[in-house]
Formats: structure tokens, C-alpha cells, sequence
């Protein structure tokens, strides 16, 4: 038993990183002030009071409808539906606006590229939005692969776009770390073959259990995943 867990020590200390992808809502960037402004300019439009930042914040990677609910407790699903089409309405015009990089990001990218390492996106945000994100956020050029939630059939925690992004970056599943914040990106993760980090940084709630998805690693912060590939 001590030596089979010695050579499974031992595995683990000898993977190699050849590419990494990541989630972007939570993960890559700090989306939640677009978002909330957006869920705040529908939620005046309808004549409700606007919502915090920070009680929004942990919502935010699950989506509109989630953010109409949340800020909408005890309304009818048609009130829901209005809400989250004006919410998609305002984010349009402002995506990108007051989004940032989540800090030690930008230092993560710089060593991915140094160190030759290709890295994308593979997000469930539909490509609408996730292309002119991206450029806000100045990313277009180095991202080798952005797969949106409409770029396949289906969206994580499917494998479509997952696989999807391993054939554009020319690298094998089990070469790359996903990094996400959501039981879904785990999951899609796991399910392909991917490395999977749970990016404890990103959009969890008290709600969550990290422990409990499937993962291989977890990171508190950006820094924690430069520190991690460059010592593999």
C-alpha cells in the first residue's frame, strides 16, 4: 500500500502543464460590476430598488435568470423573464466597462507566454458577449482558443466545448488544467480528461462545496497557479 502510494506521490509530482484553459465569469475576470450595473439599470426600468455589488457578486457566474431571481425574491417568473431580458439589454451596451482582470492574472498570462504555454477561454457566456469582452479586456490576440456557451450544441458541464478547445489548441486533455469556479466547470473538466483547479478566488458562495467537485487541485488565489506550474 505505502508503495502504491509513493508511485501515485510520485505521478502526481511529475505532471506536466501544456497548456491551460479558463473559465472567465469568476475565474479569468472580475465580471460581476457589468453585470450588477446591467441587473441594477433593468431593476429601475421595472421600478424595484437596485441591488447591492457585493450580495450580487456570488451570483454572478450562474447567469442573468439567477441574477433577476436573486435580486427578485417572491415575484412572478413572468417579472423574472422581463428583468433578465432588460438586464441582456443593458449588459450589451456597457460589457466590458467595468470589468478587470482578477489580480495576479495578468502576471499568470505574462509566464504562460514566456514559458510558451498556449492558453483560452471556455465559458458559458454566449459569444455575443464573450468576444467583445475579451477585447475590452485586451486578450484577443494571445487567447489561442475562446469557446462561448453557443459555440457547441451544448454548453459546459457537456464536453462539447471542452473538446473543442483541446483540438484548437493542439494539446491533449489530460496536458491541460481547466481552471474554474463552478461545480459545472469541474465537472466538464473531469469528464474530458482535463486537470481540473478549482479557482477559489472566482464566485463561490457559502452555498458551494469545492471539496466535493471533482478536482484535482485547488487554488486560493492566481498566484497560487504561477507558484504551482512553475515548480511542475
Amino acid at each position: 500500500m505505502a508503495d502504491d502510494l509513493d508511485e501515485a506521490n510520485d505521478l502526481t509530482n511529475r505532471v506536466k502543464i501544456k497548456a491551460v484553459l479558463f473559465d472567465l465569469d469568476g475565474t479569468l475576470a472580475d465580471t460581476a460590476p457589468d453585470l450588477v450595473a446591467a441587473l441594477n439599470m433593468s431593476l429601475s426600468k421595472l421600478g424595484y430598488p437596485q441591488v447591492s455589488l457585493e450580495e450580487m457578486r456570488h451570483i454572478a457566474s450562474d447567469g442573468s435568470l439567477a441574477l433577476a431571481k436573486a435580486a427578485l425574491p417572491g415575484v412572478s417568473e413572468e417579472v423574472h423573464l422581463k428583468a433578465q431580458q432588460l438586464l441582456l439589454r443593458f449588459y450589451g451596451d456597457i460589457n466590458g466597462q467595468f470589468c478587470r482582470l482578477f489580480v495576479g492574472i495578468a502576471e499568470l498570462l505574462e509566464y504562460l507566454d514566456n514559458q510558451e504555454i498556449p492558453y483560452g477561454i471556455v465559458t458559458n457566456k454566449p459569444a455575443r458577449y464573450t468576444r467583445p469582452l475579451i477585447a475590452a479586456l485586451g486578450l484577443t490576440q494571445s487567447m489561442k482558443s475562446v469557446i462561448s456557451g453557443d459555440s457547441t450544441l451544448f454548453a459546459k458541464p457537456h464536453t462539447a466545448p471542452m473538446l473543442l478547445a483541446s483540438q484548437q489548441i493542439a494539446r491533449r486533455c489530460q496536458d491541460i488544467l481547466y481552471l474554474g469556479d463552478a461545480k459545472r466547470d469541474l465537472v466538464a473538466a473531469h469528464a474530458s480528461g482535463m486537470l481540473g483547479g478549482v479557482a477559489l478566488w472566482g464566485y463561490i458562495n457559502e452555498a458551494d462545496s469545492p471539496d466535493n467537485w471533482p478536482n484535482d487541485y485547488q487554488f486560493d488565489s492566481p498566484q497560487d497557479v504561477l507558484k504551482f506550474l512553475s515548480e511542475h
